[in-house]
């Protein structure tokens, strides 16, 4: 039986466009992955929290991060003990003394926000957009059985980590808008 010329280089190109996908969706589902679902409410409520108090938190370079609470975290299921605690990226300033539900997700309290569903549809697309090129420079190795050094796949880059940063902007703005309007 005859090899095709370039038939090594296809299963190489079509191997390298999955993985490059898989290892994609594992880097989201380890780093921002929970966060996000916590923030979008996917699930059931985990507990609820005690609000002691809420102030606006800085980042480890000192730049204003949006709202945090802290309190005492009551978790739903059976045999967890209560512990402190924090909300980060809150969507408002809650009262001391409030009880709210929340999600968890390794260790800190999410809500609905704004700046919270931002910032998790940001980190997504910037862990994807690299990814998303490579598997488009593979496939296309695929499909022309040969190494493709087009330089589009750049572009495809660089457009995929500005689309990810305008779309957690342009995500997080009806959202604040809508959690102020209608609490």
């Amino acid at each position: 039986m005859a090899r095709t010329a370039g038939a090594w280089e296809r299963r190489v190109g079509l191997t390298g466009a999955v993985v490059s996908l898989a290892v994609a969706g594992w880097l989201i589902w380890l780093l921002p992955g929970p966060h996000l679902a916590a923030v979008l409410g996917i699930g059931p409520v985990d507990g609820t929290m005690s609000i002691s108090h809420c102030y606006e938190a800085t980042d480890w370079q000192g730049y204003q991060d949006g709202i945090a609470c802290t309190g005492m975290y009551t978790p739903r299921a059976a045999g967890e003990h209560r512990r402190e605690i924090t909300l980060v990226k809150a969507a408002e300033k809650h009262r001391p003394g409030s009880t709210m539900e929340v999600h968890t997700a390794r260790g800190r309290a999410h809500e609905l926000s704004g700046d919270a569903l931002s910032a998790g549809v940001t980190s997504t697309g910037l862990i994807l957009g690299p990814f998303l090129a490579l598997s488009l420079s593979f496939r296309a190795s695929a499909r022309k059985g040969t190494w493709s050094h087009d330089g589009d796949y750049v572009l495809v880059f660089i457009a995929a980590e500005v689309a990810a940063l305008v779309l957690g902007f342009v995500v997080g703005i009806p959202v604040s808008i809508a959690i102020a309007l209608f609490g």
